[in-house]
């Protein structure tokens, strides 16, 4: 697993550009405060909107698909998944959940990310569910040049 050195970022010099972007960012985040206080009940109906669309998207870039009407069902709870694509629709909304109502607590760590891969899987029997891979993907050319097709060869860490 890589990690990342951040302590070179407090050694970096930042041109006005960027200090001028990241206050534009924390003068936002105060306006989204301000609507937070003023009108949640709005705001939540956007978040679950948002929730919906974020797992129909993700699964569909998987290749899982469904009815829309079941993919609101199933990220609302109010239904049971019935095959092997909704159980990872499933297990979608239920690691999304946990990263809306805690993404600031969440540390990014490979144990966290591991219990949250295993609760992607946590509704179907995945052996591999919250596991690391114990093989290495290369990325490899065809005919040994780069043509833009690419393989990935899987072989024993």
């Amino acid at each position: 697993m890589r990690t990342f050195n951040y302590s070179a970022i407090k050694e970096q010099k930042w041109d006005s550009d960027v200090l001028g972007l990241i206050a534009a960012i924390y003068k936002e985040a105060g306006k989204q405060e301000l609507y937070l206080k003023q009108r949640p009940e709005e705001l939540e109906k956007l978040v679950e909107i948002a929730k919906i669309q974020s797992t129909e998207a993700s699964n569909a870039i998987e290749g899982i698909v469904t009815t829309s009407t079941r993919i609101r069902q199933l990220v609302e709870e109010k239904t049971t998944p019935r095959n092997r694509d909704e159980q990872e629709i499933a297990g979608y909304r239920d690691v999304l959940s946990i990263i809306h109502e805690s993404f600031d607590a969440i540390p990014i760590t490979q144990n966290y990310i591991l219990q949250l891969h295993k609760i992607l899987y946590s509704h179907m029997n995945n052996p591999l569910a919250g596991r690391t891979k114990s093989v290495q993907l290369y990325h490899c050319h065809l005919s040994g040049r780069s043509c833009g097709n690419t393989v990935y060869a899987a072989c024993p860490l």
